[in-house]
């Protein structure tokens, strides 16, 4: 297990210092944007990063626990492990690693928002609705994708409302070295290794 952590960490680091560039052009262009357009866009970004989490997780599971076939797969055990794989994980990559970011950067107008509490209403129902989508056609490559660059964005908008004045240059490095952690250890994580941890003997699984 510990081997494959390692291999997906290193297949998955160039795509995701592609998505931390990215974040960082957003940032540069849009850190002098209002706050609570920052909040909006945040809110936007990260429910669904939390839909592709869900996807992803759940489908991995299934693809290799139950061979892709979702009669084999016990409903409650993919709802259990699709719903704290996405929320959990999209929170820290999402929330907790750049408000830690924020914190250690002595950022003026730092804030912790939780996505799954502050709008429960919202987030909440689309993780669900990323495991029943995991449900019916699992799927695991554009997903994946997508997830890293939506978390990418999500993570940049939850610093962008911290940001007072403008950075200097050693705060933009800064800021990409949490980007890219906060994306690519807690994406691969969710992606492939939480849901691999329930898996024990895999069956042959579909394409997908």
């Amino acid at each position: 297990m510990t081997g494959q952590i390692l291999k997906e960490l290193k297949n998955h680091a160039p795509f995701t210092l592609l998505g931390a560039i990215t974040g960082i052009a957003i940032m540069v262009l849009f850190q002098n944007i209002p706050h609570k357009i920052s909040l909006n866009i945040f809110y936007i970004l990260h429910p669904a990063h939390v839909v592709l989490s869900a996807l992803v997780t759940t489908s991995m599971y299934e693809l290799h626990k139950c061979g892709g076939l979702k009669g084999e797969c016990n409903i409650w055990v993919l709802l259990v492990i699709g719903y704290v794989g996405s929320i959990g994980i999209a929170t820290m990559s999402d929330s907790l690693i750049p408000y830690l970011g924020e914190v250690m950067l002595n950022m003026p107008n730092r804030g912790l928002h939780i996505g799954f509490i502050e709008k429960w209403w919202l987030v909440n129902p689309l993780a669900i609705l990323g495991i029943a989508i995991a449900y019916f056609r699992p799927s695991t490559k554009f997903p994946h994708a997508g997830h890293v660059l939506l978390s990418t964005w999500a993570s940049i908008f939850h610093i962008i409302m911290a940001v007072g004045d403008t950075l200097n240059w050693l705060s933009y490095i800064a800021v990409f070295i949490f980007l890219f952690i906060a994306v690519l250890i807690p994406c691969c994580v969710s992606d492939i290794v939480f849901p691999l941890l329930f898996v024990g003997k895999p069956k042959e699984t579909t394409n997908t």
